[in-house]
């Protein structure tokens, strides 16, 4: 006789798959990796297919350049897996202990040919592989094409294209690094490396991570722990014999190569309707080669090939009802979904973020911004000229419990520093006139 109870959903077991719990009420996100963060307009098409039919019409992209539906029910996520693999997408080892999503700068830049291609061949090694799931927690690789915005600074391991040397490659390593409750810039590992030599080292320094670090814990917190002596050494037991691992080539360089500036169109919290992304879909179809990326200020950018081409994709992005230079969109602004889609939030980050855009004096207004709704920083808010981190929920003097914000500034090529504790949102939003100085753009 058939159980009428139904059987538990593991939200755990999930994770590995993309998938995390969103509330209590069992609805869930499901976080779709974009390699490099470029997507075809047929992918595209899909994801907005996907939205539409099983995340109320709405989607969210990151600031890692993928792309999450959320307020999905466990039902449905069969349907959502076979329509992702129907376009060669996954949400594989987008959450949970795993080599997350491999993110590039999205530049357009001449180099962004070289470091999406190896991006791309990274995602492809790394997604579904079983020696590298299981992990002690989340891993983060960004491949970028320079130093600016000091992205590298912040991942598990950053590499950051140092130039070509002999007809190839060389990229810095760097290592070790994180945000969260302890922020920690990485350091270099090794620099110049040629392209054929990162893999090896790549899943050596993966091995170390496994093999000395407890469960929970980033890579970062190895590195404190020991130190960058020790960590040497031990990466060095794990490079002992390991041969040396050629990447082959392919077209993954000519997906997005243009003569052209790139047009970014500015995407309030990354927070998009299926049929605003169609519409860009379509768009990109016609006037940027059938590709679009997700940047990562939550942002999409097309690559048309000409200028003629950029100059009539502009005016038809205006038509569409984007480029309409709203105040929302004129300032760069990070912004995680906080309270409003996850179970760490603990502000409603998008509305704070609406109150001090309409408070920022004019000098502010080209400042970057970021806000996150809790201490983990999803929004990169030690990068942004202006950071702002949710750090608990205090009681006021009503007996109510809201949030306090930290405040950081960054001046500096390093990550930004605190420069206010436990502001109330009022403090908050009357602190924005102090904070219209100069400063490194991130």
């Amino acid at each position: 006789m058939a159980s009428d109870n139904p059987t538990p959903i593991d939200f755990q077991k999930l994770r590995l798959d993309g998938v995390y719990r969103m509330n209590d009420r069992d609805d869930l996100m499901v976080r779709i990796k974009i390699p490099a963060g470029v997507l075809s307009a047929n992918q595209g098409e899909k994801i907005a297919e996907l939205a539409a039919k099983f995340a109320g019409a709405r989607l969210h992209l990151t600031t890692r350049g993928s792309i999450e539906l959320h307020r999905v029910r466990h039902e449905n996520l069969a349907d959502i897996g076979r329509g992702l693999a129907h376009v060669g997408l996954s949400g594989r080892g987008a959450c949970g202990g795993a080599v997350r999503g491999i993110t590039c700068s999205t530049s357009f830049s001449p180099d962004f040919a070289h470091t999406q291609a190896l991006a791309r061949r990274l995602h492809r090694h790394f997604t579904g592989n079983p020696h590298f799931e299981g992990l002690p927690k989340k891993f983060k690789i960004a491949v970028e094409d320079g130093y600016a915005g000091a992205r590298h600074l912040i991942q598990d391991a950053g590499i950051v294209l140092a130039g070509r040397n002999g007809g190839e490659n060389r990229y810095d390593l760097w290592v070790g690094g994180g945000l969260g409750r302890e922020p920690q810039p990485g350091f270099l590992l090794e620099p110049g490396l040629k392209e054929s030599r990162l893999l090896p080292l790549l899943e050596a320094v993966l091995r170390t991570y496994r093999k000395h670090t407890p469960a929970g814990k980033r890579l970062k917190h190895l590195v404190g722990r020991i130190g960058e002596e020790n960590f040497r050494r031990l990466l060095q037991q794990e490079l002992d014999g390991s041969p040396s691992a050629l990447f082959s080539g392919g077209l993954d360089g000519i997906l997005t190569r243009s003569s052209a500036e790139p047009v970014h169109v500015p995407i309030f919290a990354g927070d998009l309707g299926s049929d605003e992304f169609g519409r860009l879909i379509q768009i990109a179809c016609t006037l940027s080669e059938g590709v679009l990326a997700v940047t990562a200020d939550q942002n999409i950018a097309f690559a048309p090939s000409t200028a003629e081409k950029r100059s009539t994709l502009i005016e038809a992005l205006r038509k569409a009802g984007f480029l309409a230079d709203r105040p929302e969109e004129q300032t760069t602004f990070r912004i995680c979904v906080g309270s409003h889609a996850c179970r760490m939030g603990l502000a409603p980050t998008r509305d704070i973020a609406r109150d001090l855009i309409r408070a920022l004096p004019d000098q502010a207004r080209g400042l970057s911004w970021a806000i996150s709704g809790c201490p983990n920083s999803c929004s990169q808010p030690q990068l942004a000229a202006v950071g702002i981190v949710t750090t608990r929920l205090a009681r006021d003097k009503d007996g109510e419990r809201r949030p306090r914000f930290d405040v950081y500034r960054r001046k500096s090529d390093m990550l930004g520093e605190k420069i206010r504790e436990g502001l109330t949102q009022e403090e908050l939003l009357r602190s924005v006139d102090a904070l219209k100085e100069e400063s490194v753009q991130a």
